[in-house]
This record gives structure tokens, sequence and C-alpha cells, in this order.
């Protein structure tokens, strides 16, 4: 279908709604979501997440333009979208009787449970029963209220406590911190951000598996609006590319950790020898510390030339497509190109910062920019100036990192939502690395391959691209 035409009638009892210009090829199509890990946030200041990726390739299947509104509570959303304030709600919402009376819905493209989670250590429901006289919180406006609802006729004991959000980060902080017993999250969210929160974990599931779907005001012509999201649905499925997009949004990714220095050791006696010659000589060619340099390819790839993620990154410095045609890299599998890649990037960054930020700090800066982006790291300098602390001074920024994924903050500044907790330990590890090769003097002992284990004494981003929506 190329051209789909959205009637500008609005629901019937609204006094006063903006209007939304009908939906043409080449026209924009306004969607409401969430900025959220699970829905749509910047990554490395560019957009993301599952539902905007989904949004994303149908907009370009029917040549629609995007414009995101981003609300900060289920209940704004909701709201949003009940006066014609976009199109299409796409936040993760599941389907329930009452918003399909208001709304249109598509068909599912996903199901999820809703969870009770608590913080392992304390006292764990293992029945429904037990929900009775604990601390639960619960997101307002969210479907697990009439969940509740319903238990709370079997179980009068059973309350809850309605947190005005729009992303269930803010109820596993409120669970973290102990300032909540229980709260109730989607299997689909808590999977991703349980990274955040290791230790909190699921206690039991209020529902069996339900579905999820975007929904649409009830507009003239609308159904045949629908007709095209599912149509897209169907086929995504069929092609293979729904699949493909939960693996790398909700799939096993591997959270970046503090690996130990037994496992570093032995990668610098058995992998970093025949890479070491390369890695000195693309430095030398930049201008920097090789041993910067190696650290860096560690952390991204363990010197791992053919390394791939499920995102679509490659090659020992790990590079997008979109930066390897920005950087003229014709190969990312092919060590030299991708440690010049990475090399140059890094280089650039450093020159992007603002002047006054000196060395050590502008270099420990950089690598955060690298692995999170500038947008983000410049969010986090805004967080510690407000803190009343120095964003020129790495310590001080390295504390603001993570509020980029806190709920209650990351709303107030540019580029919204980030994993920090993430870019701190990155740069951490690459500072461990580049330390312990400081140390080490591996250029002395430097052996060409193939060696053996016994021949070296042994010793103790993702990319920017800056995007205006």
């Amino acid at each position: 279908m190329r051209w789909i035409m959205l009637a500008l009638l609005l629901l019937t009892g609204c006094d006063s709604s903006p209007e939304l210009p009908p939906l043409a090829a080449g026209s924009e199509l306004v969607v409401l979501t969430r900025n959220s890990p699970t829905t749509y946030y910047f990554d490395e200041d560019r957009p993301t997440g599952f539902e905007y990726e989904l949004i994303r390739a149908f907009a370009e299947r029917h040549d629609l333009r995007i414009r995101i509104k981003v609300a900060f509570t289920l209940e704004e959303l909701i709201n949003g979208l009940a006066v014609g304030e976009a199109h299409i709600a796409a936040a993760g919402l599941t389907r329930t009787s009452a918003r399909s009376d208001r709304f249109i819905a598509t068909q599912p493209y996903l199901t999820q449970e809703a969870l009770v989670i608590y913080k392992s250590g304390q006292r764990r429901p293992r029945r429904l029963a037990a929900l009775a006289g604990r601390d639960i919180v619960v997101l307002a406006g969210s479907s697990h209220i009439e969940l509740l609802k319903s238990l709370q006729a079997q179980h009068p004991r059973i309350r809850w406590r309605e947190i005005r959000a729009a992303d269930s980060l803010e109820l596993m902080e409120l669970v973290a911190a102990e300032k909540a017993e229980l709260a109730v999250i989607d299997s689909t969210e808590f999977q991703v951000q349980q990274r955040l929160y290791p230790r909190l974990v699921s206690a039991l599931s209020l529902s069996e598996p339900e579905d999820i779907v975007w929904y649409l005001p009830r507009l003239e012509g609308a159904e045949s609006w629908a007709d095209a999201i599912n149509q897209y649905f169907d086929d995504i499925d069929e092609t293979g590319e729904l699949k493909r997009l939960q693996q790398i949004h909700f799939g096993n990714v591997q959270y970046a950790t503090r690996i130990g220095s037994l496992t570093f050791q032995q990668a610098m006696r058995t992998t970093l020898p025949q890479w070491q010659s390369m890695i000195e000589a693309v430095a030398r060619e930049y201008q920097m510390d090789w041993r910067l340099l190696a650290a860096i390819a560690y952390q991204e790839s363990h010197w791992d030339p053919r390394a791939k993620s499920p995102t679509g990154v490659r090659g020992m410095m790990m590079i997008t497509q979109a930066t390897a045609r920005e950087l003229g890299i014709s190969n990312r599998m092919d060590p030299r190109q991708s440690l010049r890649g990475g090399a140059r990037f890094l280089k650039n960054l450093l020159r992007r910062l603002p002047t006054d930020i000196a060395e050590p700090d502008r270099t420990w800066m950089a690598l955060a920019a690298y692995n999170i982006g500038m947008g983000h790291l410049e969010d986090a300098r805004v967080l510690t100036e407000r803190a009343g602390l120095d964003p020129h001074l790495w310590e001080d920024v390295r504390q603001h990192l993570p509020d980029l994924q806190d709920p209650a903050v990351y709303p107030s500044v540019r580029f919204g939502f980030a994993r920090g907790q993430e870019a701190v330990t990155y740069v951490d590890n690459i500072r461990h690395y580049w330390s312990a090769l400081q140390l080490t003097g591996l250029d002395e002992y430097r052996l060409e391959p193939p060696i053996t284990a016994e021949s070296i004494l042994p010793g103790d981003m993702e990319n920017f691209i800056p995007l205006t929506l």
C-alpha cells in the first residue's frame, strides 16, 4: 500500500484537539512513545530502541517522515493519543479491554508477562496470597493495575502505590534502594533492565503471556491504516526481521564487566604478540600511545579481528557500518583498517572536547564518548555542573554518568536515557588494561608468532553521529 489516508476527524467528545495531517507518501508520521531502554532512546547519540526500529522500518516502507513525541508518564501517553496528538502510540503497550474500547489495536507483535520483582536477600513472595500486606509499587496508568484489582477481589489485603512515570526503571530503583518491597514490571522491560540492577530478581508471574500492540486513535479511516500496520507485522514476522530485532534488543547481550587481571595476562601472553607490531605501527601513525590503542582494542573485541555483536558492530575496534563509511573503511574485518578507524575516531573525539579539559581527564572523557557518544557525555557534564562539581574532571563526571539511566534524572537532559554505568565500566576497564601494559613493558619482551605462552614474561562506541530529530 503506497498511499495511506487518515481522516482528520477527532475522537467524539473531545472539545479541542490538535489536527493531524493526512498520511501519504512524503508526509509526517507522528508517534507517541516513551523514553526507555525497551522503546526509544539515544545510543551513542543515535536514536534506537525496539519500538523505534519497528516504527522506522514501517515509515521507510511507506515513505513517511517520523516525528517522535515522548510522553513521560503512561497516563500522558494515553491521554495524548485520545486527543489526537499522534497517529500511533508505539510504546510496548499491553492490549487490554479498556484500551481497546478507546482505541484501535493492531495485531500483536510481541508478548510479555507481568512479573513481581524483589531484591535478592529480602523476603520473597512465593504465591499470590503472599502479596497481601506488602509494599508494592506499580506504574500509574499501566495494565498491571487491572491485574492487581482482580487479585484484590480474592485477597482484600493487597495494596499498592501508583508511581507516575513512563518506564519501570523508576520502580526498579525504588526496590533496589529498599524504598519499596515489590514492584510489578513487564517481563520484556525486566529482561533488558535487570542488567542495571543485578540484585533484583523475579519472584512470580501475575499473568499468562499478554499481547503487545500499537494503538491508534479512533479516527475515520484509521482501520485501513491499522490494516497496513498488520500487513507490515505479518511481513517482518515471515522474513525473520521481527525475530532479529527481538534478539538485538531483548536477547542475551553481554553486559560490560571488569575482567580479572588473570584473564588479561593470559591474553597478553597468547593473543597480543600476533597483533602488537600492527598496533604499534597504527599508534605511531596517529601519534598515540600504542598501549592505549591496545587496551581499547582488547576492551572492544579481546583482540579478535572477526568479532561481531548482535547489533552489527564488527572487527578489532567494533565499528558500525555507518561509522565505517564515514571513516572510509572498506572492510571492518581488516584489523589494520579497523585499528586505524578506531584511532582516528578517538583523535576526533579528543579534538571535539572543550579545550579547557586537561589530560588525563581529556582522554578518559574521550573514551567515555567513544562508548556512549559525545551527546550523552555532555549531558553527564551538565549534571556534574548542576551538582556543584567540576565538569572538567573525569572523577566528578564519572559520578554522574550513571544518572543517565535514572528515570528521575534523564528526562531533564537533552539526549535522555543512556547506559551510563556501562560507560563508566568501559573506561575503568581500559584504564586497568592500559596500566597493566605500561607496567609490564611488553615491548621489551615482544616476540614474533608463533610462540608458546611460556615465551613471554607475564605481567601483573559505540560511535557518535550527531542527529537532530
